[in-house]
């Protein structure tokens, strides 16, 4: 059908008095907006939903959220696992993830599934360690993660904690297809399923349980550190406010300052707008607090704090952020420093970063011993890696892409932007006791192994035209194969659409120009743009931050030159 088509189908079918056939009545004879909404499905993809909240095919509303719902749970029962253990069911601040939660806990408990529901908004890192605690099958978040207010989003998890991917995601996609928007979907009544015990209202051990495993990967105790360091930390009205401002009380944290603005929930985002600690514009109420307290370090976590980004005061006075790529490689530098001499480093450690991430961290665990692996960008393939490399004989030490997402432990198989703002805030401590400012450490990490830079930025290009758009920009470079970039030459060119050795299939392009230096793009798979990486390395910091620049410069022309 065409998009004209499925709206009028869409009213049809909608009860008087629905508020999806009111918004539906409000936008008729308003060609664009109704192709936008009905141009296509919203589309089942990195881990599951995220679209804008609005009705039709094409927005997260309780008609889409209901027939994913459904088609999991047909998923679960025909998986032949137990479904008595059930699935968890968190939420984060935006509008309608409560409803969304309670809705999916009602069709899980239509069909005899027992879901876990927390009772307010938890962090998605905790809901990844409580699957496998409560030894359920699957775990379901509503949440849209860093996009905009008018976002919201529905993570899938599966058994092993981690996003769902491979056969898990394609059996559930198939499923979901055979339905339709107005399939009568089996619910329960939300009181019911609780009073039957098919909804398990989550309580506070649950919680407790995840902080002591956050707090177990201390490297420092309190003797080797100054827990005096000043800290400002924001979680944007998000769901890192309790856990993360617990966890540092507990650890002994003593001059620790949150942005009252952006400590309780907000789904309006009214003081950050675009919530997403990777855009420097999400610090500024941060940066205000530590101009007034003399904050060293400014932490921000996402709404469902799985992102954790920072920003360090330097020499000029000035806070300024540090992308994913450098924090991973502090991070990744203190915990391997921290283990071996406490004698505790792995032999067969492994490291998993993503094939658009910088080679730092890989440069820097490798010189301790670490085994480096890399997978596709997301945390489902990240983490996804975990159960195949213990088999190997793999000890799992630590999993990060650049876009400010690091998975510190084995136990949560996602980005943990709580356990990472507890070990930020320790390195913070461990270096003032050393005498030094984190970005000290970062510098001496430089002179060490080498002035990495790197840009990464993006084109946003909404609705059909834009995808159309972005399509071409792919096809472009693949048609023409370009063996040079200005003055660089191209080595190698890594197409990832087909697979490339034990790398899934993927639609990214890699372009490796000698002496470290390379480029990347890719379309993003949960927003509306395409995603550019340019990295190099020197001995000469301003030959680095020259040559990255030209790169970017050469390739940025190139890309909008595409029609």
């Amino acid at each position: 059908m065409t998009p004209q088509e499925t709206y009028e189908y869409w009213l049809k079918n909608l009860k008087e008095g629905d508020p999806l056939k009111e918004e539906l009545l409000s936008i008729r004879g308003n060609e664009k907006e109704i192709a936008d909404r009905f141009y296509q499905e919203i589309v089942f993809g990195t881990a599951g939903l995220r679209g804008i909240c609005a009705a039709g095919t094409n927005r997260m509303n309780v008609r889409t959220v209901g027939r994913a719902t459904q088609g999991i749970a047909n998923y679960i029962l025909k998986s032949g696992l137990d479904k008595g253990r059930g699935l968890v069911i968190a939420y984060d601040c935006r509008y309608h993830s409560k409803e969304f939660s309670e809705l999916v806990a009602s069709i899980m408990a239509g069909n005899g599934i027992r879901s876990y529901l927390f009772p307010s908004m938890r962090p998605t890192p905790e809901l990844s360690y409580a699957i496998r605690r409560l030894g359920c099958i699957s775990g379901i978040n509503m949440t849209a993660s860093h996009n905009p207010k008018e976002y919201n989003g529905y993570k899938v998890y599966w058994a092993d904690g981690a996003q769902i991917s491979g056969k898990v995601s394609d059996g559930m996609l198939e499923e979901i297809q055979k339905l339709t928007f107005f399939d009568d979907f089996k619910k329960m009544p939300l009181r019911e399923a609780i009073d039957r015990g098919l909804v398990v209202m989550l309580g506070e051990d649950i919680d407790r349980s995840y902080l002591d495993y956050v707090e177990s990967m201390k490297l420092h105790d309190s003797d080797d550190l100054d827990t005096d360091v000043c800290i400002v930390y924001t979680p944007l009205n998000g769901a890192g406010s309790i856990p993360v401002r617990t966890v540092l009380a507990e650890r002994g944290f003593t001059n620790f300052h949150i942005v009252p603005e952006q400590e309780n929930p907000d789904p309006e985002f009214t003081t950050v707008g675009y919530p997403n600690p990777e855009d420097p514009k999400g610090f500024e109420l941060a940066e205000k607090l530590g101009y007034q307290v003399g904050a060293e370090v400014l932490i921000a976590t996402d709404p469902d704090s799985d992102r954790m980004a920072i920003e360090l005061l330097e020499k000029d006075g000035k806070y300024h952020p540090m992308n994913g790529n450098q924090t991973g490689a502090m991070l990744i530098a203190y915990k391997a420093q921290g283990l071996k001499e406490q004698g505790k480093l792995p032999e067969q450690a492994a490291l998993v970063k993503s094939i658009v991430t910088g080679d730092m961290g890989k440069a820097i665990a490798e010189d301790y011993g670490i085994h480096v692996f890399e997978a596709l960008t997301g945390f489902k393939n990240i983490c996804g890696r975990i159960p195949e490399l213990e088999k190997k004989g793999y000890t799992y030490f630590f999993g990060y892409e650049e876009s400010i997402g690091c998975a510190p432990g084995e136990a949560v198989r996602d980005k943990d932007g709580v356990a990472c703002a507890m070990l930020v805030a320790e390195m913070a401590a461990w270096c003032k006791k050393q005498g030094i400012t984190v970005r000290g450490y970062l510098e001496s990490l430089y002179r060490k192994y080498g002035y990495y830079r790197e840009i990464e930025e993006s084109i946003v290009l909404k609705g059909m035209e834009g995808a159309a758009r972005i399509q071409r920009m792919m096809a472009a470079f693949r048609r023409e194969k370009p063996q040079t970039f200005g003055k660089y030459k191209v080595y190698k060119i890594t197409d990832y659409k087909d697979g490339y050795e034990d790398i899934p299939s993927s639609n990214v392009l890699k372009y490796e120009l000698g002496d470290g230096t390379w480029f990347a793009m890719r379309p993003s798979g949960t927003e509306p743009k395409i995603k550019f990486y340019y990295y190099t390395v020197s001995s000469d910091p301003k030959e680095s931050e020259q040559r990255v620049q030209e790169i970017r410069d050469i390739v940025y022309a190139k890309v909008n030159a595409v029609e």
